[in-house]
């Protein structure tokens, strides 16, 4: 991505969150926000507050004046404008839907953009992703990155923890409908543990050492939420690798599954790799 390209896209991500977030605004902590009203193309329940978001969103991006293909939960993949499309853009618009309607400070927006390049027939991967945003609305911190320029938050480069011992990290996880069973060992071997429910934000926390790992081993979590935070927690110095310590390459689409180690470095990742191979 040239730097015309960048700044465009920027400013394409910064009018989505901004837009977005002024359009839910009405509904954090209303019961009228969480009620659901459709089933999403990701299978999943949606609700007022998800189709508020999406709908924000694809307002904003039909003023864009240049072509695209637009991948979300809700909507499914959308291509919109006259022409090839030039770049793919995967968003969730609402991260953390349960904790925006209960008030709980952990929920925002996920942005990635992937360049298709010319010729391409279009069909990328998560590697294929070149900018990721993610900014979490209670608390107005944006995390962003650029691949091969390093991750942001609020405007200042970040690093992530520099912490090597298993047993002294703070570790976020998602574990809903898991066999808790597999989990426990890796749990009891870190010194705190935290479930947020809102995974982009909780995996951009990787990137400036809020947390030194988070993790999602389900093979249940979708492409789409991760998009843009993989590519933040990489920028940083991270390390991010499927359950079985893969790169992560899932096609770019709606219905795409994968697991997710998140480090801080490679020794506290392969820790949790030894421990959950071993369980």
């Amino acid at each position: 991505m040239n730097g015309e390209d960048q700044e465009f896209w920027d400013r394409v991500c910064q009018d989505l969150i901004e837009e977005s977030q002024r359009a839910i605004s009405p509904l954090i902590g209303s019961p009228e926000g969480g009620e659901i009203v459709k089933m999403g193309a990701d299978g999943t329940p949606t609700t007022h507050i998800d189709l508020v978001a999406e709908k924000k969103v694809m307002d904003v991006l039909n003023e864009v004046d240049r072509p695209l293909t637009l991948i979300s939960e809700e909507i499914g993949e959308v291509n919109i404008g006259e022409g090839p499309p030039e770049a793919i853009l995967v968003v969730d618009p609402l991260d953390g839907t349960s904790n925006a309607v209960k008030q709980i400070p952990a929920y925002g927006i996920s942005v990635a953009v992937a360049p298709i390049p010319p010729g391409s027939n279009g069909s990328l991967t998560i590697e294929d992703i070149q900018m990721g945003v993610v900014k979490n609305y209670a608390t107005d911190d944006i995390y962003k990155a650029f691949k091969g320029k390093g991750a942001f938050l609020n405007g200042e480069k970040v690093s992530p923890s520099a912490k090597q011992d298993l047993s002294s990290i703070s570790m976020g996880a998602y574990v809903y409908r898991m066999d808790m069973s597999k989990i426990e060992v890796l749990c009891k071997s870190v010194r705190r543990m935290r479930i947020l429910g809102a995974v982009a934000i909780e995996i951009s926390y990787v990137a400036n050492g809020t947390y030194e790992a988070f993790v999602d081993v389900r093979d249940n979590l979708r492409v789409v939420d991760v998009a843009a935070a993989k590519l933040i927690v990489e920028e940083s110095g991270g390390v991010v690798t499927d359950s079985q310590g893969n790169t992560l390459n899932g096609k770019l689409n709606v219905l795409e599954k994968t697991s997710l180690i998140a480090a801080c470095n490679t020794e506290i990742h392969d820790e949790i790799m030894k421990i959950w191979e071993g369980i």
